[in-house]
């Protein structure tokens, strides 16, 4: 789906999440929740580790729909300054709840992060977890990718989880598999490894035992998410093209 209306889309958008409800789904307090949080967790640090980025504290990072800002705490937790974290949020009632849990030298922006006037070559990192899937509109995916890459430093990065595969049951997501962020992303560098056991099998098996979660888990195919690291070549190098022209 593919449409030139930037607006329309924003309004659909707005319309999905009011559509979402069951808030106890996504409790803390749910095993199936609290084990994949860890998981996640525990990925995005050895992520981080592998880019070198363990003294986070100088690091400048905008997470583009940061709902009620509980990536952004998980981030202060992990040594982030305040100072130097930033989050933009469609839903304007999501974004006050992040307004009364986040620090105020935390910059928090309402609307349309597309067209949020963000200096190119500014930020560390922009992070994005599961607001891509949302997005419905090929378009408008493209054109918030642009917005994310300029925003970007040389050796900076796009820290990307989201969903793989379409949710039947859900027809306001899809799955962006690998093959569409490379498209998003044609320039970047991109490092990912599958996590998240499927929400619905997760749910289920939690319900006959925690336990089952890690045994299930262990099982790559069986994990519906992906956590990347979209990283923006530090150093422009000549092209596959020339490289290959040059060769003997």
């Amino acid at each position: 789906m593919s449409s030139d209306d930037p607006e329309a889309e924003l309004r659909r958008v707005a319309g999905r999440y009011a559509r979402r409800g069951g808030a106890d789904r996504y409790s803390i307090f749910q095993p199936d929740v609290w084990q994949s949080l860890q998981e996640r967790q525990r990925a995005l640090l050895r992520l981080l580790q592998q880019q070198g980025l363990t003294d986070v504290s100088a690091l400048r990072l905008m997470e583009v729909g940061c709902g009620a800002g509980g990536n952004l705490l998980e981030l202060l937790r992990l040594g982030f300054s305040p100072a130097h974290l930033a989050g933009v949020e469609l839903l304007p009632q999501r974004l006050a709840q992040a307004r009364d849990r986040l620090p105020a030298s935390v910059a928090l922006h309402a609307g349309d992060a597309s067209a949020l006037p963000v200096p190119a070559a500014s930020l560390d990192i922009v992070l994005q977890s599961t607001v891509f899937s949302s997005l419905l509109d090929d378009a408008f995916q493209q054109r918030l990718a642009d917005a994310m890459w300029r925003w970007l430093r040389p050796g900076g990065g796009v820290l990307w989880y989201d969903f793989t595969v379409d949710n039947p049951r859900n027809p306001d997501v899809r799955g962006v598999p690998l093959a569409r962020l490379r498209q998003l992303f044609p320039q970047a560098r991109v490092q990912a490894r599958r996590v998240t056991l499927a929400p619905p099998l997760a749910r289920l098996l939690c319900r006959l035992h925690p336990g089952l979660y890690p045994l299930a888990n262990a099982l790559p195919l069986l994990r519906t998410h992906v956590l990347a690291w979209v990283g923006k070549p530090a150093v422009a190098g000549p092209s596959p093209a020339a490289v290959a022209g040059t060769s003997r």
